[in-house]
C-alpha cells in the first residue's frame, strides 16, 4: 500500500472511521428501541463512549484545522474541508437519534416489531397450508410408496412448523413484551369501555341525542346480537345514546334486560322533541331521536361500519393486535353481554358441572338449517384434524394432562359419534343444549340460555375450530379477543374468513408482485388494492384486483390488510377522565 502523503489524510481517515461508527451507534439505538429493556441496559455504556468520542472529535477538529491546506493552493484542501463538514453532519444526526431514543417511553415493543412478528407467523402458517395441499395432491398420483413418503414428509414438515410457531411465541413474550401487551390491552379496553359508559349514561336523558334500535330482527341469537352491535357502533360514531327496544324479544319476552345488564343506567326512554328515520348523519343533526333500520336497508351508509377502526386508536391497535377490526367490534360485544346476576351464577354452576378446565380446544359444529344453504357439510374428522394439530403445538409450550374438547353443536347425535371415533379425547358438552338448538326449540328462553352458555365456553377455550359462516362462532371469536391481549390467531375456520354482516368493503393491499401461473390466478403489483372474497386455506386467497377489475386467486402472503380508519368525534369522557 502506498504511504500516506500528508497528516490531514490520516486525520480524515480517523474522522471517517469514527463518524461511521458513531452513525452506526445512533442507527443501532433506533433499531434496538424495539427491544427497550435490552437497549436500556446498553445505553449507559454507549453514552459513555459517546462522550469520549465527542472529546476526541474536538481534538481532531483542532488538529485538522491546523493542518488544513488553504483553499486555492491545492485540490486537497476543499476535499478535506468537505469531508470534515460531512462528518460533522453525521455527528449531529447521530446525536439527534440518540436524543430521540432517550425521549422514548420504553414501554413494550414498537409497532413495526409487532407487525413483523405477526407477518412472519402468518407467512409460516400460509406456507404450511400450501405445502399440505400440494403434497396431498402428490399422494394421490401413485401407489403405496408415494403415500408413505408423503405421509412422512407431512409429519416432518408439521414438526418444523410447530417448532417455528413455538419459537415465535417465546419471541413474543421476551423482554417483558408479554407484560406490556397485557397492560396495553387493559388500558385500551378500559378507555373504550369508559367512553361507551359515558355516552350511554347522559346526565339529562330528556335532552340527550338518541338512536333507537329494535332487537327483533328476523334471525337467530348471534345474528340479533350482531344487529345490536351494528346499531351501537353507529350510535357511538354519531355520539348518540343507544336506546335498545327489546320488549317481546323472541328469545325472552321480558326483554334484553332480563338476561343482560341494561345498556344504560340513566337513559332508557326514547322520548324526545323530534323523531325521524335514519337519513344520514349530516341530515339528522337536528333530529333528537333517530330510528335505525337493519343494516341491509341502511342508506346512506356511515363510515363507522365495520371493518373501520377509530383513527385516534389506530396506531396502538396495529401495534397490539393482529386484527384491529375484530378487536373494535369485540369492545361493543363486551359491553352488551354483561350478564345479570342469575346468568353469572348459571355460568359458574355450568363450569363446575361440566368440569370445564384448561387446556381445552373449542369445536363448534353447525348443522340443521345451515347445511346446504349457507354452509357445506363438514364431518367431525375435519374438525378433529385441526384439534390434534393444535394440541401438538400446545404441548410444546405447556403440559397437556388431557386432550379436552368443548363440543358445541345443534346435532344431538354428534357427541356420541365423537366419543366413539376419538376415545383419547375428553369431550365436554351438554346434549341438552344441542337439543334446544334444534329448529323446533330454537326461539325459547331455554334455547337462549343454551346458546349463551355455548358461546361463553367456546370463547374461554385455548383455540377455536369452527366455521365462520356461523354467527355463533364469530361471536365466540369476538369475545375471545376481550380475554387475551391478541387472540386474532386463536382459530381455524373450515370455511369463511372473519366477516361482519353488512360490513363495508374488506380490502387488502399487494406488497409483492404476482405473475399468474394459470387462468385462475390474477396479476398483482405492489400497491394494488384487492377486494377480499375469501381464503382457501391452502396458501391462496380469492379476490378482486380493483385496478384491473379481475377476480381470481393470489398467494395470501403477497398481500396485507388495508384497515380503514375513521375520525370519531372527541369524547367528553376523555376530558373528564383527564381532569
Amino acid at each position: 500500500m502506498r504511504p500516506w502523503a500528508g497528516s490531514w489524510r490520516w486525520i480524515t481517515l480517523v474522522l471517517l472511521a469514527w463518524g461511521t461508527l458513531l452513525f452506526y451507534i445512533g442507527g443501532h439505538l433506533v433499531r434496538d428501541s424495539e427491544r427497550p429493556e435490552h437497549s436500556s441496559r446498553e445505553l449507559s455504556k454507549i453514552l459513555a463512549k459517546l462522550e469520549r468520542l465527542k472529546q476526541q472529535n474536538e481534538d481532531l477538529r483542532r488538529m485538522a484545522e491546523s493542518l488544513r491546506i488553504p483553499e486555492g493552493q491545492s485540490e486537497r484542501g476543499p476535499v478535506a474541508v468537505e469531508k470534515l463538514r460531512t462528518l460533522e453532519e453525521q455527528l449531529n444526526r447521530a446525536k439527534e437519534k440518540i436524543h430521540s431514543y432517550q425521549q422514548r417511553t420504553g414501554d413494550g415493543p414498537g409497532q413495526e416489531h409487532e407487525e413483523l412478528r405477526r407477518k412472519v407467523e402468518n407467512g409460516v402458517r400460509e406456507l404450511w397450508y400450501f405445502v399440505q395441499s400440494e403434497v396431498k395432491k402428490l399422494a394421490q398420483t401413485e401407489g403405496t410408496v408415494r403415500h408413505r413418503l408423503t405421509d412422512n414428509l407431512l409429519q416432518d414438515l408439521g414438526h418444523q412448523q410447530r417448532s417455528i410457531i413455538t419459537d415465535l411465541y417465546h419471541f413474543s413474550q421476551a423482554d417483558g413484551a408479554g407484560d406490556w401487551r397485557e397492560k396495553e390491552a387493559k388500558d385500551l379496553s378500559d378507555l373504550v369501555q369508559n367512553r361507551i359508559t359515558y355516552l350511554q349514561n347522559p346526565a339529562d336523558c330528556s335532552k340527550a341525542r338518541k338512536l333507537v334500535c329494535n332487537i327483533n330482527k328476523g334471525c337467530g341469537y348471534g345474528c340479533q346480537l350482531h344487529h345490536v352491535v351494528y346499531c351501537f357502533m353507529i350510535a357511538y360514531g354519531t355520539q348518540r345514546t343507544l336506546i335498545l327496544e327489546s320488549h317481546n324479544w323472541r328469545y325472552a319476552t321480558a326483554g334484553w334486560e332480563s338476561v343482560f345488564r341494561p345498556v344504560s343506567d340513566t337513559c332508557t326512554d326514547r322520548a324526545g322533541a323530534s323523531t325521524g328515520q335514519w337519513s344520514g348523519e349530516a341530515h339528522d343533526k337536528d333530529v333528537q331521536v333517530v330510528e335505525l333500520p337493519i343494516v341491509d336497508s341502511l342508506h346512506p351508509r356511515p363510515p363507522y361500519l365495520p371493518l373501520a377502526i377509530p383513527e385516534d386508536l389506530a396506531d396502538r391497535l396495529h401495534r397490539l393486535h393482529g386484527d384491529p377490526s375484530v378487536w373494535w367490534v369485540s369492545q361493543f360485544v363486551k359491553y352488551l353481554i354483561r350478564p345479570q346476576a342469575w346468568l353469572e351464577k348459571e355460568i359458574r354452576d355450568a363450569t363446575t358441572r361440566l368440569g370445564f378446565k384448561h387446556p381445552i380446544i373449542g369445536v363448534h359444529v353447525r348443522r340443521t338449517d345451515k347445511v346446504g344453504t349457507e354452509a357445506a357439510f363438514h364431518p367431525i374428522e375435519e374438525y378433529m384434524a385441526q384439534v390434534e394439530e393444535q394440541y401438538q403445538l400446545l404441548a410444546r409450550r405447556q403440559h397437556v394432562d388431557k386432550k379436552r374438547v368443548y363440543l358445541a353443536t345443534d346435532d344431538p347425535t354428534l357427541l356420541q359419534e365423537a366419543k366413539t371415533k376419538y376415545p383419547d379425547y375428553e369431550f365436554i358438552s351438554d346434549n341438552a343444549i344441542s337439543w334446544s338448538a334444534g329448529l323446533p326449540n330454537r326461539y325459547t328462553e331455554n334455547s337462549l340460555r343454551g346458546v349463551i352458555l355455548d358461546i361463553h365456553f367456546l370463547s374461554q377455550t385455548d383455540f377455536l375450530v369452527c366455521t365462520f359462516s356461523s354467527q355463533v362462532c364469530r361471536v365466540a371469536y369476538e369475545i375471545m379477543q376481550t380475554l387475551h391481549p391478541d387472540a386474532s390467531s386463536f382459530f381455524r375456520s373450515l370455511d369463511d374468513i372473519y366477516y361482519f354482516g353488512g360490513q363495508n368493503a374488506h380490502n387488502q393491499v399487494a406488497i409483492y408482485a404476482h405473475r399468474p401461473r394459470d387462468s385462475e390466478d390474477i396479476p398483482l403489483e405492489p400497491g394494488d388494492v384487492v377486494g377480499v372474497a375469501g381464503n382457501h386455506w391452502n396458501g391462496y386467497s380469492k379476490g378482486l384486483n380493483r385496478k384491473l377489475a379481475r377476480t381470481g386467486l393470489y398467494p395470501s402472503y403477497k398481500v396485507k390488510e388495508k384497515v380503514e380508519t375513521v375520525k370519531y368525534p372527541t369524547s367528553e369522557a376523555d376530558k373528564l377522565l383527564a381532569s
